[in-house]
């Protein structure tokens, strides 16, 4: 339903009725809507890292193109599965609810495919300059992937948005290369 509608169309008693179940018992599978889409978030994450291993196995080895690939990949997933990826960054939860420990686990895990290249190109690194490296460079390429997806002014089509998904990441970690040389 998210994946055809967006969040904003899943309503429960849809969801209820074509599942086979009263409005109600759907919350006897989850406590709320909240934990409906981090569950449903947490299935699209799984894939996503699927995705990424693939990503980060196929091709060239080495870690600037390792990371490219995983960018790439990270692009054509949310291109590919737009509601679902939306889903993951555009619900928001009241300001008092706690993000679930299983639900931040899935997110965190997904940045080991970008932190372990990075750790072969940044060796002198600490493992906390390294995390924060990582979420950056996810930073600049979730910005690029989200704009350039939007169907409005700012779109931009699928292949150049690969290239210059590409361009950016090699620039990005040919500046960090040569300040740590």
């Amino acid at each position: 339903m998210i994946a055809e509608r967006g969040v904003a169309g899943l309503k429960t008693r849809d969801l209820a009725r074509e599942i086979g179940c009263a409005n109600g018992a759907v919350y006897n599978l989850v406590a709320d809507v909240d934990e409906l889409v981090l569950r449903v978030g947490s299935r699209t994450l799984h894939r996503l890292d699927k995705a990424l291993s693939a990503a980060e196995s196929a091709g060239d080895p080495s870690p600037h193109e390792t990371l490219v690939r995983i960018a790439i990949a990270y692009c054509d997933f949310a291109a590919e599965n737009l509601e679902l990826w939306r889903a993951l960054f555009e619900h928001r939860m009241a300001a008092d609810k706690i993000l679930p420990d299983w639900s931040i686990n899935d997110q965190m895990q997904l940045f080991r495919h970008i932190y372990h290249p990075l750790a072969l190109l940044l060796p002198e690194r600490s493992p906390e300059e390294l995390g924060i490296t990582a979420r950056s460079l996810f930073s600049a390429v979730h910005g690029m992937v989200a704009l350039g997806l939007e169907q409005k002014l700012v779109a931009v089509p699928l292949p150049a948005l690969r290239n210059e998904i590409a361009g950016l990441v090699r620039a990005m970690l040919d500046g960090l290369v040569a300040r740590a040389e």
